[in-house]
């Protein structure tokens, strides 16, 4: 068999073996992703408040210690300044001692898991036969009460970010047309978003509009960023964007339950990817008046800057490629 012949067989040889390792090398890696920080879930520096005379906050300050780092206390001085505190997303509940009671205060629009997990914790630790008032204080959406909906809504939105930036790039859309394509899909995906989870789901109870630019500047964030890439080392940057935004972003982003319930370095990664920042926002739009916001809608903002710019910049660079010269032929030798 000839050299030529065996080329194309050594070639789909080599083919065959990186679909055999890639595949269950992806495996692997999903289910790390998405398994092991849903094994390892347990409260880490949550915070939580304590309010009421000292000497009865200190000992239930005491009694929450014994759940070594498990939460980290913050003293208010009365039910009030902890009410405020949990509209403000500074602490996920509260303990209040008063002569009449115990009160424990939680916030389920937070998050749902962490409220009954401090229900737990705190009627636990209580003396037997004393019972523990509970007050959410800020309540979750009658129309998703459990979060279920908010947790699942996070995935189709970081695939329909993803699908933006591929379909821009694989159409061969540079520079301004790419932004404007990319722009204009975020913006009519944020209506849609809003319409489907706010009016017909009911699973979002904040500004209509805000929630609908916010879902905007989601999608707009992570397909700037798959095109970004792609535009600064070509299609291979398509696969590292979708490994940092769905591989990574989506079960590191805590909305189905919290940050602090996560190992520590994956729950502050995920709240600097993408699909974090924007369920942090989206509580704080959906049930808190915007508090707490600025900071994930930061995050979101510098993803996309940086896709667009990213965008413009491998435009640029493409435009200004010295074009290859063209070298003559060798003449044919003399025959004779």
């Amino acid at each position: 068999m000839s050299a030529t012949a065996t080329a194309p067989a050594a070639g789909a040889g080599r083919r065959t073996i990186a679909v055999m390792v890639l595949i269950p090398t992806v495996v692997a890696l999903a289910l790390w992703a998405f398994a092991w920080p849903a094994a390892r879930t347990a409260p880490r520096d949550l915070p939580i408040g304590v309010a009421g005379p000292a000497t009865v906050a200190t000992a239930v300050e005491r009694g929450l210690a014994r759940h070594e780092g498990a939460f980290e206390v913050h003293r208010y001085e009365d039910g009030a300044a902890a009410r405020a505190a949990i509209e403000n997303r500074d602490v996920y509940g509260a303990v209040v001692v008063t002569p009449g009671g115990t009160e424990l205060l939680t916030a389920s629009a937070a998050s749902p898991v962490v409220a009954g997990l401090l229900r737990e914790a705190v009627t636990a630790q209580a003396p037997e036969g004393t019972t523990i008032q509970v007050t959410d204080v800020v309540a979750a959406p009658s129309g998703d009460p459990r979060g279920a909906v908010l947790a699942a809504s996070l995935l189709p939105l970081a695939l329909a970010g993803a699908a933006a930036g591929a379909v821009t790039t694989l159409l061969g859309l540079r520079g301004t047309r790419a932004v404007a394509a990319l722009t204009g899909a975020a913006a009519l995906a944020g209506l849609v978003g809003a319409a489907l989870a706010d009016t017909w789901l009911g699973a979002l109870g904040g500004n209509w509009w805000a929630e609908a630019g916010l879902l905007a500047l989601t999608v707009l964030a992570i397909g700037s960023t798959l095109a970004g890439l792609a535009a600064l080392i070509g299609k291979p940057g398509l696969g590292l964007g979708a490994f940092l935004i769905i591989l990574l972003g989506n079960p590191f982003s805590a909305i189905a339950s919290a940050p602090e319930l996560l190992p520590t370095a994956v729950g502050t990664l995920g709240q600097l990817l993408p699909p974090g920042a924007a369920g942090s926002a989206l509580r704080s739009v959906s049930s808190f008046d915007g508090a707490a916001a600025g900071g994930p809608i930061l995050v979101l903002a510098l993803w996309t800057v940086a896709g667009l710019t990213a965008i413009l910049l491998g435009t640029r660079m493409r435009r200004v490629e010295p074009a290859t010269p063209l070298v003559p032929a060798p003449a044919p030798a003399p025959v004779g």
